[in-house]
């Protein structure tokens, strides 16, 4: 019994790990325990596993009247989530964190039931924090995650379960990174003989990169091509910045019937943004736990801007990599048109420099944590099947 969701962050670990149990042991039975409201109720059942829902029931942050019924709430759903758990037979649950995760959790420690946690983010969520006291394994993407287990199972390092998309661009890189790059490169219409940065702040963007980045399009593009990913609605206001910099004629789409139009490849969004890792000599984004994960496991030099939101937890994501080699982490206060213009052009013009940077990208990432995974939980299954029927 799989549990967790919310975002992909949650629900693309989640579906690797399903996909790897299944791979090493076909005939296991593989349910999925999450919310009605985050992307597992369309995601989940898409790839083929059943889907049972519960209610979102979040941790209170603050003393507010909701902070009153919350024990209530998670009582109702921990009593369902036994009910799902008894049903289906589950000889062990999996929590990747998310809203489902803690009803699982303290379900099946109710129960008897053993726990494996995988946790993607450098510093843990309160949801795996609980359930790693109880867990017989706890897999995590980054070192010093401050997850414990009281009954002193094992917590390490086993990285990122890399989506299907991720994983196949990853193999193909592998086998034969050039001619991976070329096909990758002609699919989203830039050259593959030529230096390619890819610019990207997610789905919704970034604002500080979207600036600090077209103001610059004159200076890169003396040295490199662009594909810049400017999040949903923001696509106009980049496309201005750069045609103030660097004139109409160099601004096109992303696709191969843009391929020789023009230099600056803008889209809102890209749904096959493992075509453009594939191809980019350099990224410059947030510091999402799956984007820094993805990037090192594809061996992609980075530059690493972390969100100024919180505590700067991003930082924490970045770090790793940024320490081997395989990065560079610039605050979002300091990363100014006036420092792109002055690092970025020289930084692509390096090819010996960016060399180096994939290259320890490379070692620092790791391409087979769903198998990792996979192995530990079957073996936790088998050992609770053992005990249980002797």
């Amino acid at each position: 019994m799989l549990a967790g969701g919310g975002t992909a962050g949650h629900v693309n670990p989640l579906l690797a790990i399903a996909k790897a149990i299944s791979e090493q042991e076909p005939t296991a039975s593989i349910n999925v325990i999450g919310t009605a409201v985050g992307l597992e109720h369309t995601l989940v059942p898409q790839a083929g596993y059943p889907l049972q829902t519960i209610e979102k029931v979040p941790f209170p942050r603050s003393i507010t009247p909701q902070t009153f019924v919350f024990p209530f709430k998670l009582a109702r759903q921990i009593k369902r989530v036994k009910q799902i758990i008894i049903a289906s037979h589950a000889d062990v649950v999996v929590g990747v964190g998310g809203y489902a995760s803690a009803p699982a959790y303290i379900a099946a420690h109710q129960l008897g039931i053993p726990l494996v946690i995988h946790e993607q983010n450098a510093r843990a969520g309160m949801a795996n924090k609980l359930g790693a006291r109880w867990a017989q394994f706890v897999g995590t993407v980054y070192e010093h995650t401050g997850l414990q287990s009281a009954r002193g199972a094992t917590v390490c390092r086993v990285g990122l379960p890399l989506r299907p998309a991720i994983a196949d661009i990853a193999q193909r890189m592998q086998n034969n990174k050039f001619a991976t790059r070329v096909q990758a490169a002609m699919e989203l219409g830039v050259d593959p003989y030529r230096p390619i940065v890819l610019v990207t702040g997610g789905s919704l963007g970034a604002q500080s990169l979207n600036t600090a980045v077209a103001n610059t399009a004159q200076e890169i593009l003396r040295t490199a091509q662009v594909i810049h990913l400017t999040g949903r609605s923001k696509d106009q206001q980049v496309k201005t910045l750069v045609e103030a910099s660097a004139g109409t004629d160099v601004i096109a789409g992303v696709g191969s019937e843009f391929a020789n139009q023009g230099d600056y490849h803008i889209a809102p969004y890209l749904e096959r943004i493992d075509l453009a890792f594939a191809c980019a000599d350099l990224v410059i984004c947030r510091a999402g736990a799956g984007t820094c994960a993805e990037l090192a496991a594809l061996g992609v030099p980075a530059v690493y801007v972390p969100l100024p939101i919180g505590n700067g937890e991003q930082r924490f994501n970045a770090a790793g990599v940024v320490d081997a080699g395989g990065g560079i982490m610039v605050a979002d206060r300091d990363f100014t048109s006036e420092w792109v213009s002055h690092t970025i052009p020289a930084l692509l013009a390096d090819s010996q420099r960016l060399q180096f940077m994939a290259q320890h990208a490379f070692e620092h990432g790791i391409r087979d944590a769903a198998q990792s995974m996979a192995e530990h939980i079957v073996r936790v299954a088998k050992d609770y099947q053992h005990t249980h029927n002797a």
